[in-house]
Parts: structure tokens; C-alpha cells; sequence
């Protein structure tokens, strides 16, 4: 029933490869029906249990309620996806498994046949790639108070993260992923896609990236970053609304400046009226447990507007291609364009006051 999958060494040296724009973002597919996921459980896994489709951008991915009491999530991947992409994040989530138990992040469940990551050779999910997790309870932090508290330690959380994927030595497969702020220039050839009005501010991003981050490149620290820290992947404690429970979604990894994650987290805490608080006090609280250098501070504000500009262009240009997607795809769009209006706004002495001191 299964196909094996060629051997993929995660520490092999990749030289990379061109940009591929819209390859894995725009692929589109047949979606499964609950009684295929069902099904794929059942004779893949062993386990017997009811489906329920989650949001996904990539791939398909169901919450499993298992008839014994315990629940899982099952990831169907697009049929665009890459195998050695996928094959990484498990090797990831291994790896934290047995260096970070403490860590709130899903545990892999192997198949029947024993793997983890396994391509079907039968049935509506034909050839696309099926991996099995652990699922986490907790409610998504954007359905929960925000408080300087919680952000802390968000900010917290994301340095023992950061902490722990330092320490694994393999590296995702060499593609240029969009979300990758490292490459925030490429988002110059979608600018077609942006409403003309936010298009100027866009541009003055990519002018000071451009300007900014290059010159850094070879200094700043590099390593396997989650690159996806927002509000719908942490998960809260719904009795504790400062405790995390969960970090989910690890499809977006990359090795890049550990900074680039810091820079993620902060530019989904610029929306509300208290943005300045919330933001100091998540980078403060990474800060306090990994500390930033200097270089790494400086670089800092261009990476959070990057990372706005990113979620603008990124959402217009796929919501055009996807119509009846839309509401999904431009879910933090308008977060990210007032995050972006209000940093933008800022003295250059101003953005260094959301950045705590540094020797």
C-alpha cells in the first residue's frame, strides 16, 4: 500500500538553487473527502477515529479523534510538496523530541509498516505523502487576550526553540521559500499582485532591506528557525491565558539568521492599540533568555517590516489566484498593512526603543 521513499540525508552540503516562485504556494488539488482520512488512518496507522478538516496552506491536515480517547493530526501533503522537505521536519521534530522534551511541540507516530513519512500508492490521495502527529490542545493565541505577560513569553518560548533547533545539524533542502524574509527581494516580482495604494510602502521595505540587510549577511548568527511563529501556531492554556501549550506548524522551516524568527514573531503583535508594549515585551523576553548582539538588534525593525511586507504581497497575489479561499489567505492582511503603516511611521531613534539594550 505504501511506496518507500528514497533515502534523504538532512546534513548533506546543497548549493541553492534558483528562486521558484508560485511552485508549492500555488499548487492546487482534489480535496479528500473525511472517510478518505478516515480510511488512510485505519489501514496506514492501525487506528480507528472520526476526521475533521483543519486550515492548512499547504497541504491537508485533519484533527483525528481516535476511539480510543487520544487524537492526532493527520498531514496530507500537496502534490507539489517535497519529499526531503518533509522527511526534515520529522527529523526536526525527532531531534526535539530527544534533546527538548520539555518542549510543547507534536511527537511523530510511525506507520504500521514503521516510517514516518510515507507515500501512498492507491486510492483519491495517490502519490501525495501522508505523516501522522501527536495533536496538541490549546487555543490559538489570536482567540485569546493578549497581555505583555503572554507576549513575554512568547518571546521566551521562541528562545528555548531557538535554543534547541541550534543544536540539530541537518538542514532543510535547498529551495527558496517565499515566507523566507532572507529573500524578501524576490517579493519584487509580485509587486504586480498589490493594490497600487500599499504598493509604495512595499517598495520602501524592499529599499531598506536592500540597503540594510545585505551588508550583514556574513556576521549574523545562522541556523534551522521555525520561521513561523504567529498567532493561529502557538497555542495557550485556555485556564492560563499567559501559558503556552503548543507550537504547531513546523512546514515553514529554513536555515537562516536566527534573528529573521525573533522579527516573525514581533510583526503579528503591531495590530492592536497596545502594539508598542506587546512588541518590546516579546523581544525583551527572548532577549532576556538568548540574548540578541548587536548586529542582530540593529537588523531587527527592517526584519519586522520585511516580514509585514511579506504577509501583504504574499496574501494579494494568492488571494487573486484563489477567490474562494480569500477570507483564509488574507486572514492577518489587515494586521500586517496596520503593523506596517505604524512602523513606517517611526524615527529610526524610535525603532531602536522597541529593541532592548544591547553591549
Amino acid at each position: 500500500r505504501l511506496i518507500p521513499l528514497a533515502p534523504f540525508s538532512s546534513k548533506m552540503p546543497q548549493e541553492p538553487p534558483p528562486p521558484r516562485t508560485g511552485d508549492i504556494l500555488s499548487q492546487q488539488w482534489d480535496r479528500l473527502a473525511l472517510a478518505d482520512a478516515e480510511a488512510i488512518m485505519r489501514e496506514v496507522y492501525g487506528i480507528e477515529g472520526s476526521a475533521h478538516a483543519l486550515s492548512s496552506e499547504r497541504d491537508e491536515t485533519f484533527r483525528i479523534a481516535g476511539r480510543d480517547g487520544r487524537a492526532f493530526t493527520l498531514k496530507v501533503a500537496g502534490p507539489a510538496e517535497d519529499a526531503a522537505a518533509l522527511r526534515f521536519q520529522d527529523d526536526v521534530l525527532l531531534h526535539l523530541a530527544a534533546t527538548a522534551p520539555a518542549l510543547p511541540v507534536p511527537r511523530v507516530v510511525p506507520a504500521l509498516e514503521g516510517g514516518s513519512c510515507l507515500r501512498l500508492d492507491h486510492g483519491p490521495a495517490r502519490g501525495r505523502i501522508v505523516r501522522l502527529l501527536t495533536y496538541l490542545e490549546g487555543e490559538q493565541q489570536h482567540r485569546t487576550p493578549p497581555s505583555p505577560a503572554q507576549a513575554g513569553n512568547i518571546g521566551r518560548m521562541l528562545a528555548a526553540l531557538a535554543a534547541a533547533l541550534s543544536r540539530f545539524d541537518g538542514r532543510p533542502p535547498a529551495v527558496r521559500l517565499l515566507w523566507d524574509i532572507s529573500h524578501a527581494l524576490d517579493l519584487a516580482d509580485l509587486l504586480g499582485a498589490v493594490d497600487a495604494s500599499r504598493r509604495p510602502a512595499i517598495e520602501a521595505v524592499l529599499d531598506e532591506f536592500g540597503r540594510s540587510v545585505p551588508p550583514l549577511a556574513g556576521v549574523l548568527r545562522r541556523q534551522v528557525i521555525h520561521n513561523d511563529f504567529n498567532p493561529h501556531n502557538i497555542l495557550i492554556d485556555p485556564a492560563a491565558p499567559t501559558k503556552i501549550a503548543g507550537i504547531i506548524d513546523f512546514g515553514d522551516m529554513v536555515f537562516a539568521p536566527l534573528v529573521n524568527d525573533l522579527a516573525i514573531a514581533a510583526a503579528y503583535h503591531l495590530a492592536g492599540d497596545d502594539w508598542a508594549t506587546l512588541a518590546g515585551a516579546l523581544i525583551a523576553g527572548f532577549h532576556g533568555k538568548l540574548p540578541l548582539r548587536r548586529e542582530e538588534a540593529d537588523v531587527l525593525p527592517v526584519l519586522i517590516k520585511a516580514r509585514l511586507a511579506t504577509t501583504i504581497v504574499i496574501g494579494e497575489w494568492r488571494a487573486a489566484d484563489r477567490p474562494l479561499e480569500r477570507d483564509y489567505i488574507l486572514r492577518n492582511h489587515a494586521a500586517a498593512w496596520r503593523g506596517l503603516q505604524r512602523l513606517s511611521a517611526l524615527s529610526p531613534a524610535d525603532l531602536t526603543r522597541l529593541v532592548p539594550g544591547v553591549s
